[in-house]
């Protein structure tokens, strides 16, 4: 039974975009406190943004499963067990964060417990508001989840500049508040028999778990297996019953295709959040607490308003210009960062709160294409896998651009202005970023052209 807005937004939207603010706040909380992290344990850059790679990798892979879990048992029982789970790992890495294995330990925990929320806010809101209104409830949920997401290095350098790192572990804890009120206002809901597909997600795992190794280790062994286990998946799939990603959504073409561009811009950007903290300890030997709150808080501050923005035009104008929109501020945004890495801090604060509005366009297109292109019985399972998909790029973004800040060949000057010479590897990351937002975007835009052309014969 759907539901509709009828000029106010609904119970359970706003319940489900304050538990969305604090769950995703726990993805990004810990951006800041990375360079922290990495001397506090003498580790390199690469190893240390595990302590975010680890908690987005369950939680991709958590989506998926959630989201298919939830037509067999419905999703406030799913929601309880992920959010008690949550704040189980939360305990644990509070308590066990002198060693650095248990931090990686709790982060997958953490994440594990908490891909309930995206994977079924998704579900609800496919399948309870009409496809007329999705638009406004996407903004307004995605307008709280990229501020969460925003907010969260904002938080992490006040916390690890003036307490200690590990404090951040006890955040989490605020979610279990919303549990009862989440709960009451969720709809009655209809669930049928069905299995878990175990082995496919476990061939799913392995072989995504591989692919993110080998972004930060580099060492080509991972690839060949992760390209076997993946290709073991795909084969696996299609000979069971109920298996865990229905393969007819791999033939839906605008739905890949929104797939591939949501990794492409999605894992972009996350990887320049994860890179500003080193960026700016490097270049103007900011500590954490300024990084957060003179770098990415006006960034932040004004997520909440693009993302309503973008529900707005997706709703009025389309998700087309929305999409052009998205990504002539994220084009922007990096251009601004790498023409003047070295020149002044509060240029990188204008670029990123350009790059933090076209993340908010972007999310609210993504999700509102792929939603449109399912039919109601497939939106359990798609709109699982596209958070599935979006999280996993956003953890491979983190995770290579890791593996990029340790490379020597990045460290040549390619841009002329600049004048500091630890500016060059920022400035050159960049440069790459920005052209996976230009092969994100076109791979949209070719995908809308295609649906037009296909629906015209």
């Amino acid at each position: 039974m759907r539901t509709i807005f009828a000029g106010g937004i609904p119970k359970p939207v706003i319940w489900l975009g304050c538990l969305a603010f604090f769950s995703v706040l726990n993805e990004t909380v810990f951006n800041v406190s990375l360079p922290d992290i990495a001397a506090a344990f003498g580790i390199q850059p690469s190893v240390a943004n595990w302590v975010n790679t680890s908690f987005i990798l369950t939680f991709a892979i958590g989506t998926a499963v959630y989201g298919k879990l939830s037509d067999v048992y419905g999703v406030k029982k799913l929601l309880l067990i992920g959010l008690l789970l949550y704040g189980a790992g939360s305990a644990a890495g509070a308590l066990l964060h002198f060693w650095y294995p248990a931090v990686i330990i709790a982060r997958l925990i953490q994440g594990a417990g908490i891909a309930a929320v995206p994977a079924l806010i998704m579900v609800i809101i496919a399948k309870s508001i009409e496809p007329e209104h999705q638009g406004k409830a996407f903004g307004i949920l995605g307008s709280m989840i990229a501020f969460g997401e925003g907010i969260g290095p904002v938080i992490g350098g006040i916390v690890t500049g003036y307490l200690h790192w590990f404090y951040l572990f006890l955040l989490p804890m605020v979610t279990l508040l919303t549990i009862p009120f989440v709960i009451r206002v969720l709809p009655d809901e209809q669930v049928k028999k069905g299995k878990m597909d175990t082995a496919g997600a476990l061939w799913l795992t392995l072989g995504v778990a591989a692919f993110t190794m080998f972004t930060t280790t580099h060492q080509w062994a991972l690839l060949v297996a992760s390209i076997l286990l993946l290709a073991v998946f795909m084969v696996h799939i299609r000979r069971v019953e109920q298996p865990f990603i229905d393969p007819g959504l791999f033939r839906r073409i605008p739905f890949m295709a929104n797939l591939l561009s949501a990794s492409l811009l999605l894992g972009t950007t996350a990887g320049y959040i994860s890179m500003v903290p080193y960026m700016m300890r490097d270049v103007y030997d900011m500590d954490a607490g300024m990084i957060g709150l003179g770098i990415l808080f006006p960034g932040t501050a004004s997520v909440i308003l693009f993302g309503m923005a973008g529900g707005v035009l997706t709703d009025k104008r389309g998700t087309v210009f929305t999409m052009l929109a998205g990504l002539g501020m994220l084009g922007a945004g990096f251009v601004i960062a790498a023409l003047f890495a070295d020149r002044h801090p509060w240029l990188i604060s204008v670029a990123t709160v350009l790059i933090f509005g076209g993340l908010s366009f972007v999310k609210t297109v993504i999700s509102a294409s792929a939603a449109a292109s399912l039919g109601e019985e497939e939106a359990g399972e798609g709109m699982g896998m596209l958070g599935f998909t979006c999280f996993l790029a956003e953890g491979i973004g983190v995770a290579v651009v890791g593996g990029l800040l340790v490379q020597p060949w990045l460290r040549a000057q390619l841009i002329p202005v600049l004048t500091q010479t630890s500016a060059f590897l920022y400035s050159n990351l960049l440069l790459i970023l920005l052209a996976a937002v230009a092969m994100g975007g076109l791979v949209y835009l070719m995908a809308f052209r295609w649906k037009v052309a296909a629906k015209a014969e």
